[in-house]
């Protein structure tokens, strides 16, 4: 009798550990206040927000009435990081989101994009396009009021195909926080203007 019911208790809190914690997801109104966070204060109460249902599901929070999209933090993911984009963006955004949850890595990601692109089934913004990220630690987040302490801004402006030639723009910072081009030529080129 007790032989079995050690045996029980101990499955039953192995069972217990090995069941995979489910992330703790937060209130709408939370994440769609901390999603805007990067965009600029006469776009925040119009932007379209994605964010994480009950089950943890990317999902529209809230459909918006400008052109700028944001998405809430990953609650997957170590620290707290949000982004907004211009709208042109949101097809290649969509489809790297889609081909994440297929379970593609990084480097498939970019090659079906890049061959999509290529072929015209998925069409990049013919004009520069904004995206504002701010991010920091989860130390520094107060879940309560969607507040982010030490949180940093990086700006990222996609110019797809642009080079070095085409813009003036270095391929490498050379000094702290100055715009540089990142994968130039590709689909993917775009200038960082990294934290000061």
């Amino acid at each position: 009798m007790k032989i079995g019911l050690i045996t029980a208790l101990v499955l039953c809190i192995f069972t217990a550990c090995a069941q995979e914690e489910k992330p703790e997801i937060l209130p709408k109104e939370i994440q769609i206040k901390t999603a805007t966070l990067p965009a600029p204060d006469d776009k925040k109460d119009g932007a379209t927000v994605y964010g994480y249902n009950d089950d943890g599901e990317l999902v529209i929070l809230r459909k918006g009435t400008n052109d700028l999209v944001c998405l809430a933090d990953d609650p997957n993911k170590k620290g707290i990081s949000v982004a907004c984009y211009f709208m042109a963006l949101d097809p290649f955004m969509k489809r790297g989101r889609e081909l994440r949850k297929e379970g593609k890595d990084a480097q498939e990601i970019q090659k079906i994009r890049g061959d999509e692109v290529a072929s015209g089934a998925l069409k990049m913004p013919e004009s520069p396009s904004m995206m504002y990220i701010y991010y920091g630690t989860e130390e520094a987040y107060d879940k309560k009021t969607g507040v982010l302490g030490d949180a940093k801004f990086r700006y990222v402006i996609y110019t797809p195909f642009a080079t070095a030639e085409s813009t003036g723009l270095p391929t490498k910072p050379h000094a702290k926080g100055m715009p540089w081009l990142m994968n130039p030529g590709t689909h993917r080129a775009h200038i960082m203007v990294g934290p000061n």
